[in-house]
């Protein structure tokens, strides 16, 4: 057993009352009156750990997995965005968003922090019983375009809030500094402040993004130059345009962060906002190394993120694990400087806190969610094993698939399989998905109108 927030303990279990972690630690510690009172679930030979918190999906482009390869940064948002407003339905959106929680599941991830423009993914969430937040995006690069964008965002936060549960929240998205004016960063950070919103936002992602807030040159510049829209220089860099408007002050959830330095970490920390990295979506799309290790020696919350399956094509936060440590011996030329231990500790307790549900969620302590998670241990697939921490995250990473998972004490998987009712929902789902994908094959062959 990996509590995340102390040593591993061999034969552990955790005793579950309502959902909640009522006991934690080795098995023959158990007080006897327990053990001859409560039904047991024998996990086997496996890890059992707190539920993974992927910190930053895209639920509702699950169909758009594969789909979007060989193009430029510039030339993948723009497509992305036609299809989906154009190609995709309500209904597809929804039916993407539950395929894509049902890859979360597998893989053991129980809470899921996503940016939607759709909405859909909140009602995915609600159906199959996980933890998540859904933060609604608003656009809008043209100032003229803030009160339309921000009175239209509070209606659909007003609507979809009063849906709130223990699992599941709304919250809010500026998108970005060039999809967003600053005048809409303010009035949307006043919106989240006054209605305790929680907040996300994607920020110093890409070259072009730093060049287009700094210089107010370059290719997002080109592009709303050709709509009309006034472009300047705004800020030294993306963090410190959204300290000007007050985001910062939200402690939002950055993502991406890729493009920053230790001025801007520096402003980060000292606000209280927090990091999500995505290392496998940061290199697949070409933007960067972002410097963890800076991040971490400020002292800024980090949790970890898959981003969308458009640009990562899977779900896998043992991967994320994995391939941030290898990024974090890239930049420091240290082997094994971020150890296998710490990289498990962001993809739990580092997004638990990073989604400010650190006193939920993120480790096995008592009094805490019982977000569990149990992944077996083959020996004909991970041979002996020396320490679980590594063994899931350099051994396991890509492969594995959860035998068990429970999000607040209810079984959502069990013997690897996701349980009956709502394995039915996620088969429909996943039929039509092939089918809306068919019509993105034709669309592409035939070419945009």
């Amino acid at each position: 057993m990996l509590p995340i927030s102390a040593a591993p303990i061999r034969n552990g279990g955790v005793l579950v009352e309502q959902g909640i972690i009522r006991w934690v630690g080795a098995v023959r510690e158990m007080p006897p009156q327990i053990t001859d009172a409560v039904p047991v679930e024998a996990l086997g030979a496996a890890v059992l750990m707190p539920g993974l918190v992927n910190a930053h999906t895209h639920l509702e482009l699950t169909t758009l997995r594969g789909f979007l390869e060989g193009f430029d940064f510039r030339d993948w948002l723009r497509t992305l965005t036609e299809v989906r407003r154009d190609l995709l339905t309500m209904d597809d959106l929804v039916d993407a968003s539950r395929v894509g929680i049902a890859e979360a599941l597998r893989h053991g991830i129980t809470t899921m922090a996503d940016t939607t423009d759709s909405a859909a993914p909140l009602q995915a969430m609600h159906e199959l019983g996980v933890r998540g937040i859904g933060y609604v995006e608003v656009f809008g690069p043209d100032p003229a375009q803030c009160a339309t964008s921000i009175a239209r965002l509070q209606e659909r936060v007003l609507t979809l809030r009063a849906q709130d549960t223990s699992l599941v929240q709304v919250g809010v998205s500026p998108h970005a500094p060039y999809t967003v004016s600053a005048a809409l960063f303010a009035a949307t950070a006043t919106l989240a402040r006054e209605q305790a919103l929680p907040m996300a936002v994607h920020i110093a992602e890409s070259a072009a993004e730093t060049a287009f807030v700094r210089d107010g040159a370059g290719a997002f510049a080109e592009r709303l130059q050709a709509r009309g829209i006034a472009v300047a220089p705004q800020a030294r860099s993306p963090i410190a345009l959204l300290d000007a408007c007050g985001v910062l002050a939200c402690r939002p959830l950055l993502i991406h962060a890729i493009r920053v330095d230790d001025e801007d970490l520096a402003r980060v920390a000292d606000r209280g906002a927090r990091i999500v990295h995505c290392p496998i979506s940061n290199a697949k799309l070409g933007h960067g190394i972002a410097p963890l290790d800076r991040m971490l020696a400020h002292g800024v919350a980090v949790g970890l993120g898959s981003d969308s399956v458009a640009s990562n094509d899977r779900m896998h936060l043992l991967d994320e694990a994995r391939q941030a440590t290898l990024w974090h011996a890239v930049r420091s030329g240290v082997p094994d400087s971020l150890d296998a231990h710490t990289a498990l500790r962001l993809a739990t307790q580092g997004g638990a806190d990073a989604l400010g549900l650190g006193d939920v969620i993120g480790t096995l302590d008592t009094g805490k969610a019982a977000d569990l998670v149990a992944f077996p241990l083959d020996v004909a697939l991970v041979g002996p094993v020396f320490d679980p921490a590594v063994t899931l995250v350099h051994v396991l990473a890509g492969r594995a698939e959860a035998s068990f998972v429970s999000v607040a004490g209810a079984v959502l998987v069990r013997n690897g399989s996701v349980t009956v009712g709502a394995a039915s929902l996620i088969d429909g789902s996943m039929t039509r998905l092939v089918a809306a994908a068919s019509r993105l094959e034709q669309w592409r062959h035939r070419g945009p109108a």
